[in-house]
């Protein structure tokens, strides 16, 4: 049996692991730009510590591979920081060190894993005395010079119940009781252990770049930079959008519903239907509030921004009905109907072009027509056909009236280089909408805010566009590559920023997807990473309540039955 590693043909030797052959094949610099940190065979992430040909394959004389490696044909695809496994992989490394270090000095403390805060990871601590985000840095790094193998060891769950219920640790506990497999892999060392939802490093030992600083209540983790692992990303402050994450966390408290095992026993009662009468009452609130904010300035257009999946249609929509009750005459527009013609677009260095770039729109039109729009003069505006791949003019005009307001929506609704020159900031109301999940799973593992806009996706991909869940997942990255690049960095320039987030959604969701997540096998390219998605849906509870969401929701732009969307 021979192995393709990276191109690189390889004879496994018997209890070798992978890691092991990287190494002898000069594959490992102890760079984190260099070296992988997991493995992908078929469709399958592996860790590094995979071992290809075990002692009991010889001693019984068995020749065949192991399944993925058949499934392969012995080829391996090495995962480094820049690949979205990659840094998941590194990810979870961390929150095994970081929990460690937690335990060794705190052993008593909560640390709650709580939301990505730009390049950083906040962290929640309380009941630690005197804590010092200094002294864990420390313990961190001596954790790491210690090159820890990171071994998995699989127990049954009834053993993890007890286990954490022993610790204190009832999030953990609470949620396995939801688990419906009679086993459960851990990592453990010097009496902790803890889970993860996919593969780590091979070691402590690879956590070679990062940072610790002191936060209210806690401690941020700093992250490599996506596009420089081998130096610790730049870390601007983000007060608005910690600000709305605290709202969430908030929120969660509020409605007693912090966590999947909360979620779950709110759908197994039939208060879930609460829950969501509650939260579309909070969106409502928040919508007129947004539209009290854009009259009370005087402004005559939104610009209207955010990431794949988050409901900026839907919000659009309901900003605009909470004009109409001030006496506004809202306009949709579309920055998309100001792309350019595709035989104008040069290609990127693929050879693919990018129509995420800021250079697909006709950004020198586009200001000028807001800045006459915004000067009472009358506008002949264009359309873009996505068929022909061309912008057309179909007699289209628009002249503001008094009462008028324009809700500007696109993707680059929020980069100044759309803003016209020595235009009066007033005029303008930038809003930012993204689904800023507060749930999590327990209180070492998150939900993060991605993961929901996927599950959104999907489901809208099949139910409107008839799109497999293959199509949609074999475009995520680029999708992901294109927000952090252009959506993400202007998010603080919003006026407001709306988390367009439910609680009870991903119980919704999961009646939707489940069917068309459990229908993609082994074989499938994308299979590691529905079994990602499928390992976090299967501790919750499907709740048959689609009667219960109101047909202006932001999850009914996903689900189906959304009245914005219907013609007269």
């Amino acid at each position: 049996m021979k192995l393709t590693i990276d191109s690189c043909l390889v004879q496994p030797q018997t209890g070798e692991t992978l890691l092991d052959m990287v190494k002898r094949l000069g594959l490992y610099q102890g760079k984190l730009s260099c070296d992988p940190l997991a493995a992908k065979i078929a469709g399958e992430v592996f860790t590094l510590n995979y071992i290809p040909l075990r002692e009991k394959d010889v001693r019984f004389e068995r020749e065949s591979m192991r399944r993925a490696m058949a499934a392969s044909g012995g080829v391996v695809h090495l995962l480094r920081y820049r690949d979205h496994a990659g840094k998941q992989a590194y990810t979870r490394t961390a929150q095994f060190v970081l929990f460690l270090a937690m335990h060794e000095l705190w052993p008593t403390a909560r640390t709650t894993m709580s939301c990505s805060v730009g390049a950083g990871m906040y962290f929640k601590v309380s009941d630690a005395v005197d804590f010092s985000a200094e002294r864990l840095k420390v313990r961190v790094q001596t954790i790491v010079e210690r090159d820890i193998p990171l071994i998995r060891h699989r127990i049954t769950t009834s053993e993890a119940i007890d286990y954490y219920k022993t610790h204190g640790q009832e999030d953990k506990a609470r949620l396995l009781a939801y688990r419906e497999s009679d086993t459960l892999d851990v990592y453990e060392f010097g009496g902790f252990a803890d889970y993860y939802y996919g593969e780590m490093a091979p070691s402590t030992g690879f956590l070679r770049v990062w940072d610790i600083l002191p936060a209210p209540d806690g401690f941020l983790f700093v992250f490599p930079d996506s596009m420089d692992p081998d130096r610790i990303a730049p870390y601007p402050q983000l007060p608005k959008i910690t600000s709305v994450y605290t709202d969430g966390k908030n929120w969660c408290e509020l409605m007693e519903c912090e966590t999947v095992a909360d979620l779950n026993e709110l759908v197994d009662s039939g208060r879930v239907r609460e829950l969501i009468r509650v939260n579309e009452a909070l969106h409502e609130k928040r919508f007129s509030g947004v539209a009290d904010m854009i009259c009370e300035r005087g402004s005559r257009a939104v610009l209207l921004s955010g990431p794949s999946s988050s409901g900026k249609t839907t919000s659009a929509n309901r900003l605009a009905t909470q004009l109409r009750v001030h006496g506004k005459a809202p306009i949709l527009m579309s920055l998309d109907d100001y792309y350019l013609d595709r035989d104008q677009i040069a290609p990127g260095p693929d050879g693919k072009l990018d129509l995420e770039h800021i250079n697909t729109i006709d950004v020198e039109l586009f200001k000028q027509h807001l800045s006459e729009l915004l000067a009472g003069k009358e506008v002949s505006l264009p359309t873009f056909n996505f068929a022909a791949g061309k912008r057309e003019w179909r007699g289209h005009t628009l002249k503001l009236k008094k009462n008028t307001v324009i809700i500007i929506e696109g993707l680059h609704a929020l980069n100044p280089a759309l803003l016209p020159d020595g235009i009066e900031q007033h005029l303008l109301f930038k809003l930012f909408v993204c689904p800023l999940l507060p749930l999590n799973l327990d209180d070492h593992n998150r939900i993060a805010a991605s993961y929901l806009r996927l599950l959104r996706r999907i489901v809208r991909d099949f139910e409107t566009r008839n799109s497999s869940v293959q199509r949609t997942l074999s475009m995520w990255d680029s999708v992901r590559s294109g927000e952090l690049r252009w959506i993400f960095p202007f998010q603080e320039n919003a006026d407001v920023i709306f988390n367009s987030s439910t609680l009870y959604e991903l119980a919704v969701l999961k009646k939707h997807i489940f069917p068309l997540l459990t229908a993609v096998g082994p074989e499938d390219e994308c299979y590691d990473e529905v079994r990602a998605i499928v390992k976090v849906l299967n501790f919750i509870h499907a709740a048959d309540v689609d009667d219960e969401i109101p047909p202006t929701s932001i999850v009914r732009e996903f689900i189906g039955g959304n009245t914005f969307y219907k013609k007269a």
